[in-house]
């Protein structure tokens, strides 16, 4: 029996050799790809310009208010959303005026609920009994008044107690007036007038606790749009002024390539126009973007016109692939106008400078299989969607536009024919 080490290296040799069986065995399958034909049309020759890369929007956040930094939620670099905070002010005198505040809000709804609802049952009691009892008082007083006439006329009393008669009896009336129109106003509840002046109350002081709310919001500043810090203006600690900059933000879902271009080639431009981007740190990738404005102005000292190209940017890994100040190459479609060959966008294979398509030969509709080999490309224009090439290839030539990637010159493969709107790019 052999020992474990004298079983390591032939098992190690007969493991080698199946990996190899099994590698020639996959790369002897053909593999599945989608094709289309290359198309020839007229085109504008392109002219290159270089321009840099600019972020869609850009902002200095500023604070609406003065007061200490508190804390900085925030680092440069950092992706934030739209109404991410990016900093906190000292807010403990605002918190107080604002518990004050809603505390006299309670106080003037209670009031005003105590209104809407009327008077209760037992104040209306308590009214009522007052009333009765000035009622009799008046009775009693009434009564002596009689007696007290009857009594005069038979002189059997002084006159002067006659008249503290009419007074007692005067004054027990007037008492009941008083205590029966106090009995039909609890009766009637508050008036429409006290209510509205209530509900009023009520309103002047919910606009005093918003507009605490108000301003203890400002005491937090938001990012205003989705984007990157890219600039801190304070630290925790620092006071702050009303308008000074607490933040720099800019928005790279989006870029703007800057080029400044000559008027001969600036004329020949208009909006919406396929502009394909070259970036040297990105040379396996194709970028296409468009044309968003020509400013008709020209730069006094250059006599170039500034072109905003717009472009959609992406992200890796949480980082913009496109990122401001990069220098890019725009292949502006401002020449004379030349048939050329144009293929899909996904039809390009990028290796590092090298730019290649893989051609198959001609196919007709259905699933066959074919060999596909490597044709060297220079790129020039983009247009709708396609990129124009010049290398040995023509019109219906058939090229790889799915299943590129991992193709080498000479492998079989099945081949599927794509439809026309399958070949479309999206910028």
């Amino acid at each position: 029996m052999l020992s474990t080490h004298a079983q390591t290296p032939f098992a190690l040799t007969m493991m080698s050799c199946l990996l190899a069986a099994l590698a020639e065995s996959v790369h002897a399958q053909p593999g599945s790809v989608v094709v289309t034909r290359v198309v020839e049309r007229e085109v504008n020759v392109g002219h290159r310009v270089v321009g840099s890369v600019m972020p869609i929007q850009s902002s200095t956040v500023g604070t609406a208010v003065d007061g200490r930094v508190m804390e900085f939620l925030v680092d440069v670099g950092d992706a934030v959303e739209k109404e991410d905070a990016l900093a906190h002010l000292r807010t403990g005198t605002l918190k107080i005026e604002l518990k004050a505040a809603q505390a006299e809000l309670d106080l003037r709804k209670e009031e005003l609920h105590e209104l809407q609802n009327g008077s209760r049952p037992e104040e209306i009691s308590e009214a009522r009994a007052r009333m009765l009892a000035a009622q009799a008082i008046r009775k009693n007083a009434l009564s002596r008044l009689t007696r007290q006439e009857q009594l005069v006329q038979r002189k059997a009393i002084n006159p002067t107690e006659l008249d503290d008669a009419k007074e007692r009896a005067e004054a027990a009336s007037q008492s009941l007036l008083a205590l029966q129109a106090a009995l039909s106003r609890i009766e009637s509840g508050p008036r429409a007038e006290q209510i509205a002046q209530g509900r009023a109350r009520v309103d002047l002081q919910q606009a005093q606790v918003d507009l605490i709310d108000d301003r203890i919001l400002k005491y937090t500043i938001y990012a205003p749009f989705d984007g990157f810090v890219t600039a801190k203006h304070t630290e925790v600690g620092e006071w702050v002024s009303n308008a000074d900059p607490i933040a720099d933000v800019i928005a790279l879902e989006q870029v703007e390539i800057l080029c400044n271009v000559p008027a001969e080639q600036a004329v020949r431009l208009q909006r919406g126009r396929d502009v394909r981007i070259e970036f040297q740190e990105l040379p396996g990738e194709v970028f296409t973007g468009r044309v968003e404005q020509v400013v008709p102005i020209a730069d006094s000292r250059t006599r170039t016109f500034p072109v905003n190209i717009r472009l959609q940017n992406r992200m890796n890994e949480g980082r913009p692939v496109l990122m401001a100040g990069m220098l890019a190459r725009a292949i502006l479609p401002t020449g004379d106008r030349t048939v050329m060959p144009l293929v899909p966008k996904d039809a390009l294979v990028l290796n590092g400078s090298r730019r290649y398509v893989f051609i198959v030969d001609p196919v007709g509709d259905g699933n066959l299989s074919a060999t596909v080999r490597s044709v060297p490309v220079t790129l020039g224009v983009s247009d709708a969607g396609l990129v124009q090439v010049e290398g040995a290839l023509k019109a219906g030539d058939v090229v790889v536009v799915r299943g590129n990637e991992r193709l080498k010159h000479g492998q079989e493969v099945s081949v599927s024919m794509a439809a026309e709107s399958d070949t479309s790019v999206a910028d």
